[in-house]
């Protein structure tokens, strides 16, 4: 789960609040499994804390490969819970972006034109008629037809 040199870019900072030793820890360890989850390559990633009140606001900014930075931002009264649910938002943005990625793979032309290529070798000589019932009919343009008229 460790990748490598990515502890220098989890950057874990707040305005007005001490985090201690396990929080930042906590975050850092949960981004390493969101990015190796998805994609394997952390390029960037920062939490900022900070309290509102009686509240805390969690705002999380992941940037994986070389997509677009992924934003999340969450609200609570419990600091880890606004964590985790700003990193929910940033996992449901890099879900989308890896399907879209995979959909928007182009099809293989190889297997169409190997396709084609089999039913040329099939139908070479005669041209292929496909008729109602569904199956191809061969049709000899004359052939057979000289042969019985002379």
């Amino acid at each position: 789960m460790k990748l490598k040199g990515v502890d220098r870019t989890i950057l874990v900072q707040s305005s007005n609040i001490d985090l201690g030793d396990m929080l930042p820890d906590y975050a850092r360890t949960s981004i390493l499994q969101l990015a190796s989850k998805y994609f394997g390559h952390l390029s960037a990633a920062s939490v900022h804390f900070t309290r509102e009140g009686a509240t805390y606001r969690c705002t999380i900014n992941v940037q994986v490969g070389t997509l677009k930075m992924m934003s999340g931002e969450a609200k609570s009264t419990d600091i880890y819970a606004a964590f985790r649910l700003a990193l929910e938002r940033v996992a449901k943005q890099l879900r989308r972006a890896k399907r879209a990625l995979r959909e928007d793979k182009a099809e293989r032309l190889d297997k169409h034109l190997a396709w084609l290529g089999s039913m040329r070798r099939r139908s070479a000589g005669r041209h292929l008629e496909w008729p109602a019932h569904g199956g191809p009919v061969g049709i000899d343009h004359g052939g057979s037809h000289r042969m019985a008229a002379e």
